[in-house]
């Protein structure tokens, strides 16, 4: 049986020439679905360069702090584990780009894997739970095993891009996932917290993409930029970091220098 019936047996397929299909698609197929749209290219993952070294930490909860002058301010602490370390240093000769790569909070080394081990043991490290990267221009002032403390990084009155996960509220529906306003709770209704229309019928037949529907909520990376640095207790090995952050206690936070267009960050 020739490819021409096996396709023209198959709904919704149809058989286009070799002559006509451009060289990228008759290397990668002959058979080709009616109506769909061109392949869509494979996305790059690219990392964002900082403007600075950060540190890791973990969100210890929030209070109030009484300033000298008397001003009271919501502030989050952020406590510091045994760990900041640099674990590998990156270099475009090596690895095709600039980058340090720190672990953070110390754990028993049955909680790792060997290749993990392995990779830490490289650079005399100790085992750590967390490995985060941050791509710099310039990398020429760190070495691995190498310690980084938060306050020969950052100051008092610096303003910091703060990321972490946020808290997971499981499957939601739309009035708290998305704002919705409810329905009629009277009156014959029989559509409370309920959807209103998701899209038309035979045009286009579907539900587009990126409809706000009931789904998961929360679980997700965010990151709150220009955040300011409002005490540094070196005896408790805290800071306190002027708002709030993602995350619950416990949730390991990324504190990086924070970016400033016409300051750090170029305009153009």
């Amino acid at each position: 049986m020739s490819i021409m019936s096996i396709c023209s047996a198959i709904s919704g397929c149809y058989w286009r020439s070799p002559d006509l299909l451009s060289n990228r698609e008759s290397k990668s197929f002959l058979k080709v679905k009616a109506g769909s749209s061109r392949r869509p290219r494979r996305a790059m993952v690219t990392m964002s360069m900082e403007t600075g070294v950060g540190v890791m930490g973990t969100k210890l909860g929030m209070m109030s702090y009484f300033q000298a002058d008397g001003e009271v301010v919501p502030v989050t602490v952020v406590g510091f584990k045994e760990g900041n370390i640099v674990t590998q240093v990156k270099t475009e000769a090596t690895d095709g780009y600039s980058a340090v790569q720190v672990g953070y909070q110390r754990v028993r080394d049955r909680k790792l894997t060997k290749p993990e081990m392995g990779h830490l043991q490289k650079a005399g490290a100790i085992a750590m739970r967390h490995l985060q990267e941050f791509r710099l221009l310039s990398v020429d002032a760190f070495q691995p095993n190498q310690r980084l403390v938060f306050d020969q990084i950052f100051q008092e009155g610096d303003l910091v891009d703060v990321s972490g996960t946020t808290i997971g509220k499981g499957f939601q529906g739309g009035i708290k996932r998305h704002n919705f306003k409810r329905g009629l709770m009277t009156h014959g209704s029989k559509s409370h917290r309920q959807l209103g229309s998701i899209g038309a019928g035979t045009t286009p037949g579907r539900v587009y993409k990126g409809k706000k529907m009931p789904g998961r909520m929360g679980g997700t990376k965010r990151k709150i930029r220009k955040l300011k640095i409002v005490k540094i207790d070196k005896d408790l090995n805290v800071v306190m970091i002027k708002g709030a952050v993602p995350g619950k206690p416990g949730n390991l936070l990324r504190i990086t220098p924070a970016k400033i267009v016409g300051k750090n960050i170029p305009k153009n």
